[in-house]
């Protein structure tokens, strides 16, 4: 470990060097794959109706794909490898905020474009990497909350020798600048701005204090010497993420939480604890932050039981300062990309939820009572029903319901150990779940699987290789590409169009390829081409209109097998033809991540994480993550 850059590795890779997945000995468990190449692309893809977007209306030679692209309101625009963003003709984009930008008039000119931010004022700016973000309006008033997944220590911590923090300061100063950020914002003449000093206005990070709801609420396993009562947390951790409800609070979901534990002497033995650390990736020597050298709330040695109290979905009220944000415990432990909502047909709020690993499943969140309008919301994310996804090969699907009778395990073991009870009841394995999306014009639902390099590959003994479980990830008519680089979208239409049913029928929107280099499956469907290339779908909202906006986080090396895709991106996709076309390239290096729009849905907030530009200060200047505003010149709605 000490002579590899953690820093550097992603978080498949980092799991992957501290716990090798076990492989598969018994050759019975490998499914015996029925679906050639010619028989995917005729037979998986050729799901559903006319109107399906993955049906025979799909396929090359018929015609929803020479339909003209009238519901796209822009032209469509090339792909693009330098160090800026392109929109097209017609639109502008400005910067909102970025990494360092003050949200109190006393962290005024706080940024330093040689040393980042002063440990005093780490929490009075806006966080680093930004991802997932929502608006609200409260009171006439726009409140944006966005997510700071991760920081790159590097940057932050010059004065070290690789970004590994020395001190309880330089720990501090990361765990200030990743989180949650809440702000007010405002358009005027110049355009949007932070509105700084809002009432509104504030941080919330790896100390700021969470409480727990739901079945592992004050369990034994969530207890610390500092929280006797397992009932109150601090921070919530890699904010990835996020979702709304419907009642006007912001989901952000805890991704990645592993990698900020480690242990300065011996690991736990108890075995379910330890069987947990290896499910989840707690490890020794954590993934670089080094929070355990310095704080011990994070050294697993002494405080065994911090990890079980992150990885949850977090709400919080943005129109409350003073309220506190609660870690949801009846909607799963995992790696959460995001939650998305969607009403029932008897009016129960159900949550759609990946797991973002490789091999690990999707999941379903149903309440027990109903969502009124206006009447008391507590239970609706603390009595239901945790179910995950299967996917057949016959294009249908059905919601496994994880409980005590189905698992083995009691509610609170569930919640806490989720990735256990899904593996109980043979859920599919998928190809690294991100970002969920309902439709609001049609029931239907898609989620994006980016990739998964390991996805129906074996081991040099011929083992077909497994998830952190030992769940064989064979291919499947949901993840039917070996060591899939390009990653796809997969959607479905629950039963009845009811988003309570336990059944559904499926289809794949899209798989990502290349067909200007590559044959087969790896040319990806027929939607695309030339002109849309792109690897690795990654976040998605679909907007009032009903077009999918889908955003990348991919390889941006624009060679190979990626050759022609240019940096990473933002397309729409109409969901009844098949269409996709590219709207918005980021700056080389970035992830493209985070969308949404105000009240008036004039302006749509995009998110460009680490750029590996000097964006958006020019030369000479650091890479500082951002939230963008696009528009239209002419000022009509952008979706």
């Amino acid at each position: 470990m000490k002579d590899i850059d953690t820093q550097r590795l992603s978080a498949d890779e980092w799991d992957e060097l501290n716990f090798p997945r076990p492989e598969v000995q018994d050759f019975d468990r490998v499914v015996e794959r029925a679906i050639s190449r010619r028989g995917f692309m005729s037979g998986v893809l050729a799901f559903g109706s006319g109107a399906a977007v993955m049906g025979a209306g799909l396929l090359k030679g018929t015609t929803a794909l020479a339909q003209p692209a009238s519901r796209f309101p822009f032209t469509p625009i090339a792909a693009q490898t330098d160090g800026t963003i392109h929109v097209p003709e017609g639109y502008s984009w400005d910067v909102l905020v970025r990494w360092g930008d003050p949200l109190f008039s006393d962290a005024e000119g706080a940024f330093d474009p040689a040393n980042g931010v002063s440990l005093e004022m780490s929490d009075r700016v806006f966080g680093e990497n930004t991802d997932g973000m929502e608006l609200f309006d409260v009171e006439g008033r726009e409140i944006l909350v966005v997510n700071s997944e991760y920081t790159n220590n590097d940057i932050n911590l010059p004065h070290t020798a690789d970004g590994t923090p020395e001190s309880a300061d330089d720990v501090r100063i990361l765990q200030n600048l990743q989180g949650v950020s809440v702000i007010e914002i405002a358009e005027g003449d110049d355009g949007w701005s932070v509105v700084v000093d809002s009432p509104f206005n504030r941080r919330i990070h790896h100390n700021s204090p969470m409480t727990f709801s739901g079945p592992a609420a004050g369990h034994d396993l969530l207890k610390t010497e500092a929280d006797p009562t397992g009932m109150e947390s601090l921070g919530t951790f890699n904010n990835c993420g996020s979702g709304r409800t419907p009642w006007g609070t912001y989901l952000t979901c805890e991704e990645n939480f592993n990698g900020y534990f480690g242990a300065t002497g011996d690991m736990p033995s108890d075995p379910t604890v330890a069987e947990g650390y290896a499910r989840y990736g707690i490890s020794a020597s954590g993934s670089g932050y080094n929070y355990h050298g310095f704080d011990p709330r994070f050294d697993v040695s002494a405080n065994p039981n911090e990890p079980h109290r992150a990885g949850y979905i977090v709400e919080i009220d943005p129109a409350d300062p003073e309220a506190t944000p609660i870690k949801h415990t009846a909607l799963g432990r995992f790696k959460h990309e995001n939650a998305a909502y969607a009403i029932a047909a008897d009016g129960r709020l159900a949550v759609y939820m990946g797991d973002d690993e490789r091999g690990e499943f999707m999941y379903r969140w149903l309440s027990n009572d109903v969502y009124v309008p206006g009447e008391d919301t507590s239970s609706l994310l603390v009595d239901g029903e945790l179910s995950v996804a299967v996917f057949e090969d016959d294009m249908s699907g059905r919601w496994l319901p994880l409980t005590p009778a189905t698992t083995g395990m009691d509610a609170a073991m569930i919640s806490i150990f989720t990735r256990t009870a899904a593996s109980r009841v043979n859920a599919t394995t998928m190809d690294r779940p991100e970002w969920i999306a309902v439709n609001p014009n049609a029931a239907e639902a898609y989620c994006c699987l980016t990739n998964n390099s390991r996805r129906g590959t074996t081991s040099d003994s011929g083992a077909v290789r497994t998830n952190a479980g030992g769940d064989p990830m064979s291919v499947n008519a949901a993840n039917p590409r070996e060591a899939n680089n390009y990653g796809q979208i997969v959607r479905w239409r629950p039963m009845g169009g009811d988003h309570g049913a336990e059944s559904f029928n499926w289809d794949l929107y899209v798989m990502a390829g290349n067909p200007t280099v590559a044959e087969g499956m790896n040319a990806g469907s027929a939607n695309i081409n030339e002109g849309n290339l792109f690897n690795s779908p990654d976040g998605m909202q679909i907007d009032n209109t009903g077009l999918i906006w889908i955003q990348t986080d991919g390889d941006d090396s624009n060679e190979g097998e990626y050759a022609g895709m240019g940096n990473n991106q933002m397309l729409a996709g109409d969901p009844v033809t098949g269409r996709i076309e590219r709207f918005l390239t980021g700056p080389n290096g970035s992830e493209v991540t985070g969308l949404t729009w105000s009240t008036d849905r004039r302006t749509m907030f995009v998110g460009i994480q680490h750029p590996g530009a000097p964006f958006p200060d020019g030369e000479g200047s650091l890479p500082r993550s951002a939230i963008v505003t696009v528009k239209r010149d002419d000022n009509a709605l952008v979706g």
